[in-house]
């Protein structure tokens, strides 16, 4: 199928666009995307850096006029946020993640039914244990002691799989410490609080244990030689035992996340099964997300050589042009559309002119493609899931990386579920953010969409 602007008279002056709904509209610009304290429980788990924040879903779960009897689905699900706030709200939801490690944060996230003080109680026994193999290694949690054995030999990855993470991501030390919690952690992979242990020991990696930073993209500040890690993954432990006490008294609706590629959505889901859709999926820039949550993907297994990693890119919107592979054709979908062709052209112009010759910034054009492409299949796929009248939001954002030409996602978006029989009811504006290609303020927008049913 080939997507055709002039298929529909669509004209963008006819949008109704207004400022974010509800608490969205209350906050600042700066202040809107961020995880506000009383927002904490359960999200605060595990939560993916670029995640959009809990309160803008309770707008349009409010704006939606969604309650008990509605099923909501997040096809770009990350790490849960949508799911949790609508089990929050006794909201049935479904979720569909490509990623392996982000698709188990999510589905550990909804996971309530653990006894607490049983989670406290093996982590701690497990912390004993870790503790006693570290002393016998001449190693405390806090540091390498001053008489440590000078024979020890610090666990490593395997070469292969090493080249996998970022460069520096974690120091020789924390690394070893980690491996050693691991190796125990494993013997009780058949218990039920083990996910939680190791979703705990995960946001440790990334914020306490690991030398990463973020900004919003992913780096490497100075390496820390030691930090405490069995200390640090119990206060994650901790973090999750009273966040389950707070909250296992309600009563919760069903809450899955499927495995699997947004773009084949109808493998997984029934016919008519879903009143509504609150979601964000990437944007058309050069961010690798893979890359993001790298540590953790490969340190707890989800990744253990490049195919693995070749293969989990596969099965995701081509937002970038590190997943960009030779038999990729979802761009045949938006072969006629003018709009997204016009800017094809220019980044391909552009980079003539520029003489920019890498590997990567000949592919911008194609990826750009490749992405709308790859949307409009989602969204075709989507729609015989989505009951009559169903309601859907999509949070993206414009862009500028690819040689400063300005992509407005959220029109183009916008056009390609018209042309597919979607209506647009109107955009948002959810808050501004500077690009650091152009020093200009860029929309981030909330798509709003209605499906009225099959003609």
């Amino acid at each position: 199928m080939k997507i055709r602007e002039t298929q529909l008279a669509f004209n963008f002056g006819e949008i109704q666009q207004k400022d974010a709904v509800g608490e969205s509209a209350r906050l600042s610009n700066g202040n809107v995307n961020k995880l506000s304290p009383q927002d904490r429980t359960v999200h605060d788990w595990y939560r993916f850096v670029l995640s959009f924040p809990p309160h803008l879903v309770r707008d349009y779960l409010a704006d939606f006029g969604l309650d008990q009897n509605s099923v909501i689905l997040d096809p770009f699900c990350g790490t849960g946020t949508t799911l949790v706030e609508a089990k929050f709200r006794g909201i049935e939801s479904i979720g569909m993640e490509a990623h392996p490690f982000v698709h188990f944060a999510a589905t550990t996230k909804l996971n309530w039914n653990i006894d607490p003080d049983l989670l406290l109680e093996n982590s701690q026994e497990i912390a004993h244990e870790v503790l006693k193999i570290f002393e016998s290694q001449g190693i405390s949690d806090e540091s390498v002691l001053a008489d440590a054995k000078h024979d020890i030999q610090l666990r490593r990855l395997e070469p292969d799989v090493h080249k996998l993470l970022l460069k520096n991501s974690i120091s020789e030390i924390p690394l070893h410490k980690t491996l050693v919690l691991l190796d125990i952690l494993k013997k009780y992979d058949k218990e039920n609080f083990y996910v939680h242990s190791v979703l705990a020991l995960a946001n440790a990696l990334v914020y306490k244990i690991s030398n990463l930073h973020f900004g919003p993209e992913v780096g490497v500040r100075k390496p820390k030689k030691d930090v405490p890690v069995v200390a640090n993954w119990l206060i994650e432990v901790e973090k999750i035992v009273n966040d389950l006490k707070l909250i296992q008294d309600g009563t919760y609706p069903v809450s899955k996340v499927f495995l699997g590629d947004s773009r084949e959505i109808g493998n997984k889901l029934d016919t008519e099964s879903v009143d509504a859709v609150i979601t964000s999926p990437p944007y058309p820039n050069e961010k690798d997300y893979t890359r993001t949550t790298r540590l953790e993907t490969v340190l707890l297994g989800y990744a253990k050589d490049r195919s693995e990693l070749r293969r989990l890119k596969k099965n995701l919107i081509r937002s970038n042009t590190r997943g960009v592979y030779k038999d990729d054709n979802d761009d045949q979908w938006i072969a006629e559309h003018p709009e997204i062709q016009r800017i094809a052209n220019a980044i391909e112009n552009r980079r003539i002119e520029l003489g920019k010759e890498s590997g990567f910034e000949k592919l911008y054009a194609r990826v750009t493609k490749l992405y709308f492409g790859g949307m409009a299949r989602h969204l075709s796929d989507l729609s015989p899931v989505l009951r009559p009248n169903a309601r859907l939001a999509y949070v993206v954002g414009d862009q500028a990386s690819y040689l400063r030409i300005k992509i407005k996602t959220g029109e183009i978006l916008a056009d390609i579920a018209n042309t597919l029989g979607y209506q647009v009811e109107r955009i948002d504006l959810f808050r501004t953010r500077l690009s650091t290609a152009t020093k200009e303020q860029l929309r981030e927008e909330v798509v709003v969409l209605s499906w009225k049913g099959k003609k």
